[in-house]
């Protein structure tokens, strides 16, 4: 804390002159950019209509409510289309992470120098890279369809199951392993009964948990053709069927209440 002198004796404070003028400069600096940002962002708005927004969400509240209840026989089969596309998406990913978290961990891959680069690539790619692009990409490749979806909700997860799962190989305890590989076992021996066994709960709670995101990202793959109750939405949309669109909301909000229901009490069971 810097000390000033005067004549009626030392003043304490906080900060000397240059780190308050960086302080200041930083403040000013970040106020120009709002400002530069603001001004664009107005530029490209039309203000009307958003004045006019409260009036048309009412009107539409208006038009939704109450929902068409007798719609929802039309909805059990994507509602259930939408859980195989979050669950065989799910353990496609998994499939395919195990493999790719042993090679991106510095304690388990064969080669940092060639492998791991190549594994931490295939983590960064599928993770970057969000779930309705991969859908539209694939809807190009192999058609709409419940498929496609299952396909990019496996690709998307991928990074993120194989992220944690490394990170979770990489922080075990080494001293087991040591033990293990001092009985004279082979590499796949102590990996098996050294490595395995300490990030099995680490992996049932990813897996339960990437399964509770990818519910929730499911059910907007049909908006895009992948399946699912998303293209129920889509299509009530198109034909402003207002009713319909808030029962589907409704549902996709129940589903997503008891994925999260359900995927608390496992992990509660697996901690």
């Amino acid at each position: 804390m810097p000390v000033t002198d005067t004549s009626q004796g030392p003043v304490w404070r906080l900060r000397n002159r240059r780190e308050t003028l960086k302080r200041w400069f930083g403040w000013l600096l970040g106020i120009a950019i709002f400002l530069w940002c603001w001004a664009r962002i107005s530029e490209a708005t039309t203000w009307f209509f958003v004045w006019d927004a409260p009036r048309i969400a009412g009107d539409i509240l208006d038009r939704a409510t109450p929902p068409r209840w007798s719609y929802m026989d039309n909805l059990w089969v994507p509602i259930w289309d939408t859980l195989n596309i979050a669950t065989l998406g799910t353990i496609g990913a998994l499939i395919l992470a195990v493999p790719t978290a042993f090679l991106a961990a510095r304690n388990t891959t064969p080669s940092r120098l060639f492998i791991r680069p190549i594994a931490l690539l295939i983590i960064v790619a599928t993770r970057s890279i969000n779930s309705l692009i991969w859908a539209l990409l694939l809807i190009a490749i192999i058609g709409p369809g419940v498929f496609a979806g299952i396909i990019a909700i496996a690709i998307r997860s991928i990074g993120f199951c194989a992220k944690l799962l490394y990170e979770a190989i990489e922080e075990i305890d080494h001293s087991q392993v040591e033990a293990i590989t001092a009985t004279g076992a082979s590499r796949w021996q102590v990996m098996v009964y050294g490595i395995v066994p300490q990030i099995m709960p680490a992996f049932a709670g990813i897996a339960v948990f990437r399964w509770d995101i990818n519910i929730r990202e499911s059910t907007v793959l049909g908006l895009v053709g992948a399946g699912g109750i998303g293209l129920q939405l889509q299509a009530s949309l198109n034909t402003l069927a207002w009713p319909q669109v808030s029962l589907i909301l409704l549902v996709i909000l129940a589903a997503v209440v008891i994925s999260e229901w359900v995927s608390a009490k496992v992990r509660g069971a697996i901690i």
